[in-house]
């Protein structure tokens, strides 16, 4: 299964899987308390995640103040962005993820795992079969403050 596969896959699985939750909570709790803990969320969601995108972007700024590349600042505003777009989108599992989104121990983890697959990929894609060669490059230099 190739990505564009899954992510259809995705985009009717979960919309079926939310609207049975509703359903299942509204029969539960009632309609207008079903309507109201989904909005409720959005609204925490959405100021929980000003908060730490605020930090995260001190974070960025921090890192860039100091002359360091702020890998793991940025690959957590994605998360914070991914966790605050299913936020604000209605429904309870969608909710879910987005406020694990916004665990700093789950981001954390979320990165860790992210990191170490995407150096495992790189690693196999640039490794050939047989190892390179050295490359050694030749030429003269002079210096300049003689």
């Amino acid at each position: 299964m190739n990505l564009s596969q899954g992510l259809l896959l995705l985009f009717i699985i979960i919309p079926i899987f939310e609207i049975y939750l509703l359903i299942t909570v509204g029969s539960i709790i009632g309609g207008w308390l079903t309507i109201l803990l989904v909005v409720l969320t959005a609204i925490l969601g959405a100021s929980l995640l000003r908060i730490q995108g605020l930090a995260t972007l001190q974070k960025v700024h921090d890192s860039l103040q100091k002359g360091v590349i702020p890998t793991e600042a940025l690959l957590e505003g994605i998360l914070l962005l991914f966790g605050g777009a299913l936020l604000l989108t209605p429904g309870f599992f969608t909710d879910t993820i987005g406020f694990a989104c916004l665990i700093p121990t789950v981001r954390k983890y979320l990165i860790f795992w992210w990191i170490q697959r995407i150096q495992v990929k790189h690693s196999y894609k640039s490794s050939p079969k047989q190892p390179r060669k050295p490359t050694t490059l030749e030429g003269e230099y002079r210096r300049e403050d003689e």
